[in-house]
């Protein structure tokens, strides 16, 4: 019989790191709130939550390198990169989400993904409402939920 192993929300004693960017930073605000709010709905109280605040989508790795350094049990990135009409958009949505999954497989942690790329500012307002479509409140839940699941993993 196969087993199934399961993280929970349950953050109570997690300690969440969250790299935001500033960059079109009336989406980034709503994210960040969307985190905030859904990690206390999983118990993380403020006093563990490390909120790290960088000037764009770019720079989001290098910082959840230094934070999963610094004993975060998961990194929570949040960012919005809207399309324009360079290739810019591009470079910086293939930059940041491939740096963010490389601190991932380095660290041995979750770093989860609430990187907006999206083709227009309506697209991003959408995915940054105080809602249910939240992807900041996403990005959290599964920064829970996938520490809780390494934690189950590294103690078998």
């Amino acid at each position: 019989m196969s087993s199934v192993i399961k993280g929970n929300l349950d953050g109570h004693d997690l300690r969440i790191g969250i790299v935001v960017s500033r960059w079109n930073r009336e989406i980034t605000d709503g994210l960040l709130a969307g985190a905030r709010r859904a990690l206390a709905t999983c118990g993380v109280t403020d006093d563990r939550i490390t909120v790290a605040e960088v000037p764009g989508a770019f720079e989001i790795p290098l910082v959840a390198a230094a934070l999963a350094k610094q004993g975060c049990d998961a990194i929570v990135a949040l960012g919005c990169v809207i399309k324009g009409e360079t290739a810019h958009f591009e470079y910086i949505s293939t930059v940041a989400m491939r740096g963010i999954a490389d601190v991932a497989r380095e660290r041995g942690l979750p770093v989860t993904c609430g990187i907006l790329t999206t083709y227009d500012a309506e697209q991003a307002i959408a995915r940054s409402r105080d809602d249910e479509d939240n992807k900041g409140v996403e990005a959290a839940l599964a920064a829970v939920e996938s520490a809780n699941l390494l934690r189950s993993l590294r103690s078998k």
